[in-house]
């Protein structure tokens, strides 16, 4: 008699364990990486493609639009054509994509370019975050989730950092083309040690009228939150379309996935607490940590004087701290209810918040580098318990589908985050500019102040320009400390939301040594 199908290959041990392990954390990295690191790169593109920076912007909208349709298809093309050779195929397919987008001679090629590399970057994180979990003994999950956690929050980090360093000192195209020799290394080292290790495959028919209103919704929500704000939102016709698109399809998607008998995207997984309580947490905590990485450099950059890669070094000592934690947090939640962790995550995101809204145009280095040395401390433990929790319970055969819905929740709550908080920031310092001039005006202080500036040199029109300049600083300070105000009023929500979870199952089997 056959053996039960779903004993599955043993886990892998020694040296061979640690360099697989490894690549797969390379290949999340290379995603996440480059999601982040053309941001701070577009006006260099811009420049050196000869188009206006406003065009440029599409670089990141055509990645964005298609990894978000791509990353919940994970679980399907991993049923069709097996984990293992699914993920191996993205990371291969995607060092191509990124050489393509390091040689491309005007924007229009890049855009292309940069769709294929968010397509076929779809199922990397899913199917690391998969084959981690996989090739671990069950008791050392938490290690496999570690690995994965900290590659994911070093990545956002880093990106503006290198990003803004390439472009400074070397041609853009480096920061595609760095990704050539670490991806073909990736893909070579996880299909050589794990290519017999492939998950059992199924002929699944392709979900077409699933898969049609998936590319229709998803495709019009980020077009819609990417150009959002430059077209003044509802103001523009297009973008009301875009909306009123990505809503109608939405809702046609999910009652048609809910009723079809083989949906391109399992829905049902849902249904479990865990995975929809501890989702939500992940995106309100995910959402508000990402508005927090993208407005404080901004801040910096426009208003404090800071280039690019010292904004991106500022928050340089967090990441060092997540990833020295990391390992250590790993380790204890085998042995601790995990929602603590995702407890003391949420309190730890709210101090470094609340630390931040008390920082002023004055503010030294430290004053600055403190909220990041705790929000390291939150990230060590989020992404970890979340992760955890969010997978609790589930089967085997379903891992594929949970981990690209879960980040496919997890990227959607960035990019809703990232549209948000710049027109929210923008629109905050108009209003405290506008109040600041109500108050100040040209009263006897400003008059002063201008008599003063006058004296030491300056024209009329510089002092007037010197006071205008001091007021714009502030409008964007007090407009920054709103937001971080509301951020750390978020993560009590988010705690709540911890807590509507059941406590996850413990590891099974003796506790290794590591």
């Amino acid at each position: 008699m056959a053996a039960p199908a779903a004993a599955g290959p043993a886990p892998l041990a020694g040296a061979k364990l640690g360099v697989i392990a490894l690549a797969l954390a390379i290949g999340t990295f290379m995603v996440v990486l480059d999601s982040t690191i053309a941001n701070v790169s577009l006006p260099t593109i811009a420049g050196n493609i000869g188009v206006a920076s406003d065009q440029s912007t599409w670089v990141i909208t055509a990645f964005a639009v298609a990894q978000g349709i791509a990353v919940p298809l994970t679980g399907w093309l991993m049923g069709r054509f097996g984990v293992v050779r699914t993920f191996c195929t993205a990371v291969f397919l995607f060092t191509i994509a990124s050489f393509l987008c390091g040689i491309a001679w005007n924007l229009q090629s890049l855009i292309v370019f940069r769709v294929m590399q968010g397509a076929v970057s779809g199922p990397m994180m899913p199917g690391s975050q998969a084959l981690l979990i996989s090739i671990f003994p069950p008791q050392r999950r938490a290690a496999a989730l570690g690995i994965w956690s900290m590659t994911t929050l070093v990545a956002p980090i880093m990106g503006p950092v290198l990003g803004g360093y390439i472009s400074d000192n070397y041609h853009w195209s480096l920061i595609f083309l760095i990704n050539v020799p670490v991806g073909l290394l990736c893909a070579a080292v996880c299909w050589t040690g794990l290519k017999d290790r492939e998950t059992p495959t199924r002929k699944l028919p392709i979900d077409t009228v699933g898969l049609i209103l998936l590319v229709v919704w998803v495709g019009s929500l980020q077009v819609m939150l990417d150009l959002g704000k430059n077209a003044d939102w509802f103001a523009s016709t297009q973008i009301t379309v875009l909306a009123v698109v990505a809503v109608i399809g939405f809702v046609a998607w999910m009652i048609w996935e809910l009723t079809d008998a083989n949906p391109t995207v399992d829905l049902r997984l849902f249904t479990r607490r865990n995975f929809v309580f501890g989702n939500i947490a992940f995106a309100v905590g995910y959402a508000v940590f990402f508005a927090n990485i993208l407005i404080m450099p901004l801040w910096l950059q426009t208003q404090m004087g800071y280039t690019a890669s010292w904004a991106g070094l500022i928050a340089a000592p967090g990441g060092a701290i997540a990833v020295i934690l990391t390992p250590f947090i790993a380790r204890a939640s085998g042995r601790i209810d995990v929602r603590w962790l995702g407890t003391i995550a949420f309190v730890a995101f709210g101090i470094s918040y609340w630390m931040r809204a008390g920082l002023t145009t004055q503010t030294d280095l430290w004053h600055l580098i403190a909220p990041q040395l705790v929000m390291g401390v939150a990230t060590g433990c989020f992404f970890l318990g979340m992760v955890t929790i969010c997978l609790d319970r589930i089967p085997p055969e379903k891992l594929p589908s949970a981990t690209g819905l879960s980040n496919f929740t997890r990227i959607t709550a960035g990019a809703f985050a990232a549209s948000i908080v710049t027109t929210a920031w923008d629109r905050r310092e108009t209003l405290h500019q506008s109040r600041i001039s109500e108050s100040v005006g040209h009263g006897v202080p400003v008059q002063m102040a201008m008599e003063q500036m006058e004296r030491m040199g300056m024209s009329a029109t510089q002092a007037a320009g010197a006071v205008t300049r001091q007021m714009v600083g502030q409008a964007y300070l007090l407009a920054s400390t709103d937001l971080f105000w509301l951020s750390a009023v978020l993560c009590v929500g988010g705690l709540v939301l911890v807590w509507l979870c059941r406590r996850p199952a413990a590891p099974t089997g003796p506790v290794a040594a590591d």
